[in-house]
């Protein structure tokens, strides 16, 4: 019997590959994605490790992950973690420190990316999930630094002061009123002691401390920390999580 007999089904649920990414992508179901990349990257070095062990069985298998590590790590610091962060991201509740964003210890929330295209997934996802939990901490990095120099916490109280006194003077005084141009000269002032007064206490240091530490933090759990459904799968719709099989 000829093969033109066999016409493809189109209610077939065997879709290539791209078409597979693209749907749980738009879907949503981007853990889904998440565990199906690592799947495929185990399955595609799995040939290429045995041939090379065959040969050099120490040499090939380390030299072959620390590629990997390297192109991985490389594919992080060249990546923008907010460009797909907006502000309804920012608006939204904060999740749950414990359950949602550190998730149960272990393999089952944490593990390396294998490939550059699942550390990209990751961090930009999760930037977008946790992006009021990064900046808590944000927050809280940048006090533990005021605290470990004093001199750039008073040089912060110090500004603010400075800020304050002009504001206090333009409300007494009525300088926006009566004499616009002697407020603006106050402002201008204000504005040159406070920048004496930043740098003499080194607050820039503190504030470069601070991005620098939080940055590092963000890009380390946002990449480590497995995706996980945003939302509880409905218990009535149970074939909801199902997704066509790959050709």
């Amino acid at each position: 019997m000829a093969s033109s007999s066999f016409k493809p089904n189109p209610l077939s649920l065997s879709v290539p590959d791209p078409a597979l990414d693209r749907w749980l992508r738009e879907s949503g179901y981007l853990d889904l994605l998440d565990s199906t990349t690592t799947a495929s990257a185990a399955t595609a070095s799995a040939p290429s490790t045995t041939s090379a062990a065959a040969t050099n069985p120490s040499s090939a298998g380390v030299a072959a992950a620390v590629l990997a590590f390297a192109r991985t790590l490389a594919s992080l610091l060249a990546l923008n973690p907010f460009a797909r962060l907006s502000a309804a991201d920012l608006a939204a509740p904060t999740p749950s420190w414990s359950l949602a964003f550190l998730g149960p210890p272990g393999a089952a929330s944490y593990s390396w990316p294998p490939t550059p295209t699942q550390a990209r997934l990751r961090v930009q996802e999760n930037v977008r999930r946790y992006a009021r939990n990064y900046a808590a901490l944000s927050i809280l990095v940048f006090a533990c630094c005021l605290y470990r120099m004093p001199m750039a916490l008073l040089g912060m109280l110090a500004s603010v002061a400075v800020w304050e006194g002009v504001r206090y003077c333009r409300d007494q005084w009525g300088l926006t009123t009566r004499a616009p141009g002697l407020g603006q000269a106050l402002l201008h002032c204000a504005q040159i002691a406070t920048a004496i007064v930043l740098y003499v206490c080194n607050l820039q240091f503190a504030l470069v401390y601070a991005i620098g530490l939080s940055y590092a933090v963000m890009m380390l759990h946002a990449s480590l920390r497995k995706l996980t459904p945003t939302s509880l799968p409905n218990p009535g719709n149970k074939n909801r999580r199902a997704h066509p099989k790959r050709s």
